[in-house]
């Protein structure tokens, strides 16, 4: 519920629907509906919460690799692991086709977010997707890119000749922030296939049934901790950062709508801000951390109902995994 409507708030803001613009540059609402179900909020949605999803999935699966890796809570951490891999195998492929149709409806609403996402400087057909490059804003080129032809209209447009706008249609005063978006877009997209090769990895080492003693997939998966976070991270710097110079897309731009608050009360503020939060995120970090390290906690009466009066034997395939979520008795080989 609270994801749905900041989000579609925050959806608005990109692509407004829904009202009528009054005196003194105020917009009054002529439909809630086509404001909340505005053009861009579907799509933004189901991306992001996907996003939440496959983040905790890899913080879960972190964190089994390291009690694997240190034999600690083997049954837990083996149905944690599979838990997450479960994720990785089915959800972040999902995750990248949610984002292709995000890109399809950017294309359509903020071509010139697009244009900057790519770095693309002239409006083409059948243009060509950018791997790296270093764009050069004052030139209005990019240096040392290194592309493939075409790719980048087939993605974008789905058709190899698809007109893909570039950044010289607009003023450079209404152009995004090139260079921070084109590289905060490749950071995400990477994430995102780095956690489907994950999954693919998973696939390779279950049919093998060597899921949970692979060294090497410990340490991969304990280096994937973090990175759903950095992905998220940076899918919003595209996001906001790809919208600029406006707060209201093509409505309201960021410099008319600051505040006449004087800087030192701002500077005030936000140091408050940065000391509570300093606080709290380190309280409850150290807290987490704790939790983790002290492993989880089972009574006898818990372990007979969890894994039967003999105990449990540790699953070797995700289809162990499945077996015991179907039971609701833990997993049994």
């Amino acid at each position: 519920m609270s994801a749905s409507w900041i989000l579609s708030a925050n959806s608005w803001m990109h692509t407004p629907t829904g009202f009528e613009a009054g005196a003194n540059n105020q917009y009054h609402p002529l439909n809630w509906l086509d404001i909340i179900f505005n053009p861009s909020f579907p799509y933004r949605l189901l991306h992001m919460v996907t996003a939440a999803y496959l983040t905790t999935a890899f913080v879960v699966g972190g964190v089994a690799a390291w009690y694997l890796r240190k034999q600690r809570h083997l049954h837990h951490a083996k149905i944690m692991l599979g838990m997450a891999m479960i994720m990785a195998i089915f959800v972040a492929p999902i995750q990248i086709f949610l984002g292709d149709l995000h890109g399809l409806n950017t294309l359509q609403h903020q071509p010139r977010k697009v244009a900057a996402i790519e770095a693309l400087w002239e409006t083409q057909r059948g243009a060509a997707l950018t791997f790296f490059a270093l764009p050069n804003v004052d030139q209005e080129k990019n240096n040392y890119a290194i592309e493939i032809p075409k790719l980048g209209s087939l993605i974008l447009t789905h058709r190899w000749d698809g007109e893909v706008k570039g950044l010289k249609e607009w003023p450079k005063a209404e152009r995004p922030p090139v260079t921070a978006v084109f590289f905060a877009f490749r950071i995400m997209v990477g994430i995102g296939l780095l956690m489907v090769l994950t999954g693919v990895f998973a696939i390779i080492l279950n049919v093998r049934k060597r899921l949970f003693e692979t060294k090497w997939f410990q340490s991969w998966c304990m280096m994937m901790t973090p990175m759903g976070f950095i992905a998220v991270l940076s899918g919003w710097m595209v996001t906001e950062m790809g919208r600029q110079p406006f707060v209201v897309y093509d409505l309201l731009r960021t410099s008319e709508a600051i505040s006449p608050v004087l800087g030192e009360n701002v500077l005030l503020s936000l140091i408050s801000f940065v000391l509570v939060y300093a606080f709290v995120f380190g309280a409850g970090i150290y807290y987490i951390l704790k939790l983790i390290k002290e492993g989880p906690k089972v009574t006898e009466k818990e372990e007979k109902h969890l894994y039967g009066e003999h105990g449990v034997q540790h699953p070797v395939l995700l289809s162990d995994v499945f077996k015991g979520l179907k039971n609701g008795r833990g997993v049994h080989a």
